[in-house]
């Protein structure tokens, strides 16, 4: 898609140094927004182009930011942000990705679990931001069941509600937010660092060979949630998950929350996207019920 005559002037302005009037060819960045590889005068930039002026990239600057503050995973450098009269965009460092091997996955287990031991004294993060384009609130909780039932949970059982999905898909959630403590009776999280939105189209490897990691949705909450999602629309290879199990060990129930926290991003994706995922997340619903014994 062509971009807005206005967007080469704005990325000028903000870079502080000439781009070229057009992009080179447009690059997959998510089935959201429209990405170009930029030419510039110091080189090629990755830039990603949202025309609602409603999109929040300062947030995923900021998650972007947060990763690289961590100094254990590989992120995008982030270069501008900003909006011009037809809407906003984000650039970053331009890299050459391929898809991972086997050695690269165990890397990135690895640097994952390193990642997870950044730790905060509470759960959520200082700003609210987006999974996917749908708003995610984060205020600061000192307890993580209430953080997820309130901040994630109920938060997209509303929204389907809004989009007109009740019925059983709300009674049933609404048990299941009764009694989800009973997923915690023996296991105290700890706050640590997650990226948020950590599934397989999310991740890299560099020229270099180093995983990278993208299009983060950050805040502090149990790292069981970020390996929950792993496993959703594809999911990791074998060496990632033996690779992190060896640098920070799971706890032994942990494959017993895995539906409660990726019930949160299929229902995310009903709202997204509607179709097949209310029928998913009702099954989520059911299983996890039958677990706590309801």
């Amino acid at each position: 898609m062509t971009p807005p005559p206005a967007l080469a002037g704005a990325l000028s302005a903000a870079l502080g140094y000439e781009v070229a009037s057009v992009p080179g060819p447009a690059v997959r960045g998510g089935c959201i927004n429209q990405c170009w590889c930029w030419p510039t005068a110091q080189g090629p930039v990755f830039v990603k182009f949202a025309a609602d002026l409603a999109e929040d990239f300062g947030a995923e600057w900021h998650g972007l930011e947060l990763l690289a503050s961590s100094d254990t995973v590989r992120v995008p450098r982030t270069l501008a942000v900003g909006a011009c009269e037809a809407g906003q965009f984000l650039v970053l460092e331009w890299m050459e990705l391929r898809e991972p091997g086997v050695a690269d996955e165990v890397r990135l287990g690895e640097s994952l679990a390193a990642l997870h031991r950044c730790r905060e004294s509470r759960f959520g993060l200082e700003r609210d931001n987006l999974i996917g384009t749908t708003a995610q609130p984060n205020g600061w909780l000192d307890d993580w069941v209430t953080f997820f039932r309130e901040r994630r949970l109920q938060h997209q059982f509303a929204l389907a509600a809004g989009q007109g999905h009740g019925g059983r898909l709300q009674e049933r959630g609404e048990r299941l937010l009764e009694v989800m403590h009973v997923f915690f009776s023996s296991y105290r999280p700890a706050p640590s660092l997650l990226h948020g939105d950590l599934w397989s189209g999310n991740r890299a490897v560099d020229a270099a060979g180093t995983p990278v990691l993208f299009d983060p949705a950050c805040y502090f909450g149990d790292r069981e949630a970020d390996l929950a999602m792993t496993r959703l629309f594809g999911g990791f290879g074998p060496g990632f998950y033996a690779a992190y199990v060896a640098a920070w060990p799971l706890d032994a129930a942990a494959g017993t929350r895995r539906d409660l926290y990726n019930l949160y991003h299929v229902l995310n994706h009903l709202s997204l996207f509607g179709g097949s995922y209310r029928a998913q997340a009702e099954g989520m619903i059911d299983r996890l019920l039958a677990a706590a014994g309801h």
